[in-house]
């Protein structure tokens, strides 16, 4: 579909207070980003001429999230979902292609889901509306799709209103709908409040376009697609299907996980093929693994690159602007944060290398650390290639070792160090003979 043809209404003005929280239901994150960017994403892959998304309650929060990428509308009074398009109309008057109507809080959609309901509004037949069923391993108390001889939908029956026949039917309402821009708002024009909540409900207009003699349609999404979510508890279940999603995507792209179900994903990590992943590691978002990598149990990542056949772990912790290089090898409780660690480097032990370079082939001993910040400002600690830093050394930066150099263990670096030197700071050592004795026995008198 051309994008000037298609608009996007999302609707996002629900309170959100099963969520117990000050932050719009629709901006808390799921696999590392707020579930409105993930529906927003998706989006981009359809291109649409039109964007709007419908808020109450919590407006500079959305506009600050969204930017430029949506207009925003207030619905102010809230008075259902039906209203909740209509007050779309001043923005959308006139726009005669596909309206998509969406919801801010239903943000696993795929693309292909989304595409196959614009080809069935787009269809021979030309529904005036169509909408996005799913059949869930329990019905509960979703409406239900009525579909008449033809395959259309013949009503939707909410499920309080469902005789016991209805009921049986499998078939469910997501309230996802694609809407005939030439004709939604007059149908619209046609819903009214009589009910018991006194709103003006969108699934009504699946029977005012039929007693105008408009066809109506139906396109099927699997259950986890649809999922709405509106308390922690439902964030959860997003967040699993999510995650198990992103697993399978994985294995079958090449890359070994031990354990799948202790293994967390963000929404962009990246994982190239024959990596192995132990038990218990999570990716945060902006992570890029290479080919050949090995990650052992129990690390965490966040805006981290890992370049092919380098062994991270367990127990390793790369910060934002880590980049750790081919065959390099990070440790056991080692923390790495905007650094470079060249090829073939080792930092195996109990160390934390912050604001850093350390050159290839270099080998940093356990217990050491880069002392980068003095309270105010940040400062480098540049390693040369094929250094060798004892254990238990302090780096004070900014400092620069050379190539080849030796820093011995325990020592404080507060100067450069030439390439192929030693460099040793720390105070002679002082043995008094039989001073030990003499003390236990002034203890134990």
């Amino acid at each position: 579909m051309p994008q000037s043809e298609l608009a996007v209404i999302i609707l996002a003005a629900g309170k959100g207070t099963r969520m117990k929280s000050k932050l719009h239901k629709v901006l808390h994150p799921l696999g590392g980003r707020p579930m409105l960017h993930h529906l927003m994403a998706t989006l981009d892959e359809l291109s649409p001429a039109r964007k709007v998304i419908v808020v109450g309650a919590g407006k500079e929060q959305v506009e600050k999230s969204v930017g430029d990428q949506a207009e925003i509308i207030v619905q102010e009074p809230q008075l259902g979902t039906g209203h909740a398009v209509q007050v779309t109309r001043d923005t959308l008057q006139g726009f005669n292609g596909t309206v998509l109507i969406l919801y801010g809080d239903v943000p696993l959609l795929s693309v292909a889901t989304l595409k196959e309901l614009l080809n069935v509004r787009n269809g021979a037949n030309n529904p005036a509306v169509v909408v996005l069923g799913f059949e869930p391993e329990e019905s509960k108390a979703y409406g239900r799709l009525v579909i008449d001889d033809g395959g259309g939908i013949e009503a939707i029956v909410e499920y309080k209103d469902a005789t016991a026949e209805q009921r049986a039917i499998r078939l469910c309402n997501s309230g996802i709908m694609a809407l005939d821009g030439a004709v939604m708002f007059d149908l619209l024009d046609h819903l009214d409040d009589n009910n018991a909540a006194g709103e003006f409900y969108l699934t009504d207009i699946v029977s005012i376009a039929k007693a105008r003699g408009l066809d109506c349609a139906v396109s099927v999404a699997s259950e986890g697609e649809v999922i709405g979510i509106n308390s922690r508890g439902e964030l959860a279940e997003a967040e699993a299907i999510f995650q198990w999603g992103k697993r399978v995507q994985f294995m079958a792209a090449g890359v070994t996980l031990l354990d799948p179900s202790s293994v967390y994903f963000s929404y962009d990590t990246v994982i190239g093929a024959d990596v192995t992943i132990e038990p218990n590691v999570f990716f945060g978002p902006g992570v890029r693994v290479a080919e050949n990598v090995t990650i052992k149990a129990f690390c965490h990542f966040e805006g981290a690159t890992i370049h092919g056949g380098a062994t991270v772990g367990p127990y390793a912790r790369l910060r934002p602007a880590a980049e750790v290089g081919e065959g390099a090898k990070i440790g056991n409780f080692v923390e790495v944060k905007k650094s470079i660690i060249e090829a073939g480097a080792k930092i195996s032990h109990l160390s934390y290398i912050g604001d850093a370079y350390v050159g290839e082939g270099a080998n940093i001993g356990a217990g050491t650390i880069t002392c980068n910040y003095d309270g105010y400002n940040k400062a480098l600690t540049d390693i040369g290639k094929g250094a060798f830093i004892g254990s238990n050394t302090s780096l004070v930066a900014p400092v620069r070792i050379g190539d080849g150099a030796i820093v011995g263990a325990g020592t404080v670096v507060t100067g450069d160090v030439s390439s192929d030197a030693l460099a040793v700071a720390r105070p002679k050592q002082k043995e008094i003979a039989g001073w030990a004795a003499a003390f236990r026995q002034k203890q134990e008198n």
